[in-house]
């Protein structure tokens, strides 16, 4: 159980305190929870937001650590692995949310048989309803993976893909938060556009978005089936369809994401 193990961060961010609010909801104790970051600041707002414990070392968070995350940028993944090297014990499970960084990477980094889990979460987790992806590396074992599936499960979703999907995930989910804030952004630019005041253009395009993604989830439904519920012949919605097609809407949507992906896998190429 969670509850059993004591859970370390190397690197305090925003992703790093999504999951301690996971954790912490989830009733494993704050004192069970360490932090080590660099920033000053940061460690004193961790720890008289959540009282967990924190500290600048990341070799002494490391050592207590039975579950350590990797929650620094892919930048500094050199460094700090290669400090970490000799701090890790040999039954620790290191999960990783460095983008673009390999289990392979990790691996190479520690003495062998190391247990590495990779994850690719998004910007949601912060509040709670995260999309996350999984894999794991060539020594975890599947109740290291499901260890770290149910820890990000209490950020929101989770599911498990093979490590070669992880750029295609990056793209799609990693990235697309900013895709669909700028839809929204944009469906409220047209609502301005046509007479609504600002705020009330927001607020009813992000919860259109909202309120349709939890009604896809729920119904299980596929979206063209969903979407044909509210297309009437001759209507409003099949006027705009309309319009989207004739754009490129889908096609841009794909091509965005392709983009992502590409590019995940070229930051990866050297890690």
């Amino acid at each position: 159980m969670l509850q059993d193990k004591k859970i370390g961060f190397i690197g305090g961010g925003n992703m790093a305190e999504a999951l301690i609010k996971g954790l912490l909801a989830g009733g494993v104790p704050a004192g069970e929870l360490s932090v080590a970051e660099p920033v000053a600041e940061r460690r004193t707002f961790l720890k008289d937001r959540y009282g967990v414990n924190v500290s600048c070392d990341n070799g002494e968070v490391a050592g207590r650590s039975d579950i350590l995350f990797l929650a620094v940028k892919p930048q500094v993944a050199e460094p700090v692995l290669a400090g970490l090297a000799g701090a890790v014990g040999p039954d620790a499970l290191l999960i990783s949310i460095m983008a673009g960084v390999k289990t392979a990477t990790i691996e190479a980094a520690f003495a062998t048989g190391v247990k590495v889990v990779r994850v690719m979460p998004n910007t949601p987790s912060l509040v709670l309803e995260g999309a996350t992806a999984l894999c794991t590396g060539a020594n975890a074992t599947a109740d290291d993976l499901s260890t770290a599936r149910r820890i990000f499960e209490l950020v929101g979703k989770a599911c498990i893909v093979d490590e070669k999907l992880i750029d295609a995930v990056t793209g799609l989910s990693g990235s697309g938060p900013a895709f669909v804030l700028t839809f929204i952004e944009a469906l409220s630019d047209a609502g301005v556009k046509n007479g609504l005041p600002r705020d009330v253009a927001t607020s009813l395009a992000a919860q259109t978005v909202y309120g349709t993604a939890r009604l896809l989830l729920e119904t299980r439904e596929h979206p063209a089936m969903l979407r044909e519920k509210v297309t009437s012949p001759g209507g409003t919605t099949i006027a705009g369809l309309h319009v989207l097609e004739k754009e490129g809407f889908r096609g841009t949507v794909i091509n965005a994401v392709d983009a992502a992906t590409a590019r995940s896998k070229e930051l990866a190429g050297g890690k």
